[in-house]
Parts: C-alpha cells; structure tokens; sequence
C-alpha cells in the first residue's frame, strides 16, 4: 500500500487564472468509517475504486489504496454506497513547481472550496499561492466522507 501525504487548505482568493484544467467528480462510499473508508469515484469517464486508512497523528498522513474501474462497475457499485453523495469538480493548477488539486463542490457542500497539495514527506517546502486560505489539513469535518454526512450547507 502506498502512502498518501496531503495537506488541505480552504480557497480564499481567485485561482481560475491558473487552471491547467478541470474534470467533474461524483463519489460515493462503500464504508465511511474514521479508520478506513472505502470510495467510488467516477471522473469523467474513468471509474475508481479507493480504499484508505485512518490519517496519522500529524492529520498528514494515511494509507492509501486504488484501482481503476470500468465505468459501467464504478456505476453498478455507486448504487450499493451509503447515503449521500459528493458531486465536485476538480481543478488541477500548477504553482511553483507543484500541483493543488482545487475542489469546488456542488450539491448540499456547494460553496465549499478545498485546494489539496500532495507531497513527498510530511515537512516539504512549498510555496504559497495566493489564493491559499486557512489550512485544514487535520479537521475531520472536510473529509470527503465527513460531509456526506454532514454537509456544508448544514454547518
């Protein structure tokens, strides 16, 4: 398994300008659980099937676990999700060097934007955009999982 190590921050400024490009998101989970959750996604045609661990202390870190699906099964197993789904679109913008992967969510967290930040170790550098807020990384209640459970719009 590999491991998966990303920061979060909420989205205070434009970020459009920069945009490499974008593709629209649906995901539902299998199994929602704080110590593991198990993901279907479909991104644009691809279908995926995500499985991950519980996040370190740090919030940093965590197991992370995917294989590509046909769409016809990525739908066939959306149906057999919990209630609730995540509808976003990701878009994907190049910074000094490195890729934010910036969500905009539509449905019942629509307001709601996450910029995400992979990194090769917990304690690399990077320098910040501007349109980077408040960091998140951590705070359980922008969990993908968290908010269908809870959405934004309920906060």
């Amino acid at each position: 398994m590999a491991l998966e190590i990303e920061r979060k921050f909420l989205v205070r400024g434009d970020f459009r300008p920069d945009v490499v490009n974008s593709t629209r998101i649906q995901q539902g989970y299998l199994c929602s659980a704080p110590e593991r959750c198990v993901r279907v996604r479909l991104t644009g045609d691809q279908g995926f099937l995500t499985i991950k661990g519980g996040t370190s202390t740090s919030g940093l870190t965590r197991y992370e676990w995917e294989h590509q699906l046909p769409v016809t099964e990525a739908l066939e197993l959306l149906s057999l999700c919990e209630p609730g789904r995540i509808e976003k679109v990701r878009h994907r913008v190049d910074f000094a060097g490195k890729t934010f992967e910036v969500d905009e969510f539509g449905g019942d967290n629509q307001g709601l934007m996450i910029a995400e930040l992979e990194l090769e170790f917990e304690d690399e550098p990077f320098e910040r955009p501007g349109w980077l807020g408040q960091e998140v990384t951590g705070d359980a209640r922008y969990y993908n999982s968290s908010l269908i459970r809870k959405p934004y719009r309920d906060w």
